[in-house]
């Protein structure tokens, strides 16, 4: 028979706290995550704080994918458990918030918005670091839910005189151009019927979307001197997004996983492959933190920022939208919750 075990003496009786995909589109604001991840990113952080994803694979293609960290604030670690079933064409996020003083779980929140509206802050936090200071024309490659999210992070903190986006489907492309046209009133927004097409005259270019053969959707050979790419659709061995063209091409590449980046995601291998020196480009999105060492040498460099998604990230936003739920009275309390119990 088992006993309870003894709760530790820390322990108040604060219920846990969910926090539904309503609640955080309600919370959600692009300048303050955005504010928050330069915040996270300028501070310290030992790598054992954000060690590298794990992965669990099963039969049919199924996985579960684990990223945990400690917030560099030191009042909170988390967990994010994203079950993936191509079969079932579905996939389901969780994140769990703990207090560092006392163990609690606070929060549980479930992560769709999060782990989208945390990708595309921190690619518009990076590339804010990375442009030139003249008005951007944008190209953006893919017109679902993350290139969505990614404009309009972008569009929060750098200035764009105009957007050209790309999707293989014409009715999706015509689609997101009204829609941000609408919303962005004097925006020249504009769908094209080829990749090449978006990114001619473009002087960033946002990749968010593979191809459905994984062959990469952007070429290396279409690039002009001073581009800035963002790359955040492949992360994966098996996915594709950018050909090693590109990667041979840049300057310097800014990852948030430097580590996964260079061993675990097919745009890297592939260049790797064909003799490109990656590691010796990689550099930490945390230098972009340090105005003594600009990204740009010069105005002809062409820079990359490749995103595969970081705990840090999750973690940090999830702190920040716990702290505005209590603040703003939404989420709902859970009648019950584990316990922390004495170990030591």
């Amino acid at each position: 028979m088992l006993h309870p075990s003894r709760p530790s003496p820390l322990l108040s009786h604060q219920p846990t706290l969910f926090i539904s995909d309503q609640d955080i589109c309600r919370l959600a604001q692009w300048s303050d995550a955005i504010t928050t991840l330069e915040k996270a990113y300028a501070q310290p952080c030992n790598p054992a704080m954000v060690p590298n994803r794990t992965m669990a694979r099963g039969d049919n293609g199924i996985w579960l994918r684990s990223l945990s960290a400690v917030s560099p604030s030191g009042r909170h670690m988390g967990n994010k458990l994203i079950a993936a079933s191509p079969v079932a064409k579905s996939a389901s996020y969780l994140m769990s918030l703990f207090d560092c003083r006392d163990m609690r779980l606070v929060a549980l929140l479930d992560a769709n918005q999060i782990t989208g509206f945390r990708t595309a802050a921190t690619t518009a936090m990076a590339l804010s670091k990375m442009v030139r200071s003249k008005p951007q024309k944008v190209a953006m490659l893919g017109s679902g839910f993350e290139a969505k999210g990614h404009l309009h992070a972008i569009l929060s903190c750098i200035k764009v005189e105009k957007v050209q986006v790309f999707s293989p489907s014409p009715q999706n492309r015509e689609a997101f151009a009204r829609e941000f046209g609408a919303h962005y009133p004097g925006l020249d927004v504009r769908a094209c019927d080829q990749a090449q097409s978006a990114v001619n005259g473009s002087t960033l270019i946002v990749c968010a979307a593979r191809s459905h053969d994984e062959q990469p959707i952007l070429q290396g050979q279409w690039l002009k001197a001073g581009m800035t790419i963002a790359s955040i659709g492949s992360t994966l061995p098996e996915q594709r997004e950018v050909d090693a063209h590109v990667i041979r091409q840049a300057s310097a590449i800014y990852a948030d996983m430097p580590d996964e980046i260079l061993h675990d995601t097919g745009d890297m291998l592939a260049a790797a492959a064909e003799g490109v020196d990656v590691d010796a480009k990689l550099n930490d999105l945390s230098c972009l933190m340090d105005p003594q060492h600009p990204p740009r040498v010069n105005d002809q460099d062409i820079l990359l920022f490749k995103s595969v998604g970081s705990a840090l990230q999750d973690v940090v936003v999830a702190e920040m939208i716990y702290q505005l739920a209590l603040e703003q009275g939404l989420g709902t309390d859970l009648p019950q919750t584990i316990v922390p119990v004495l170990k030591w």
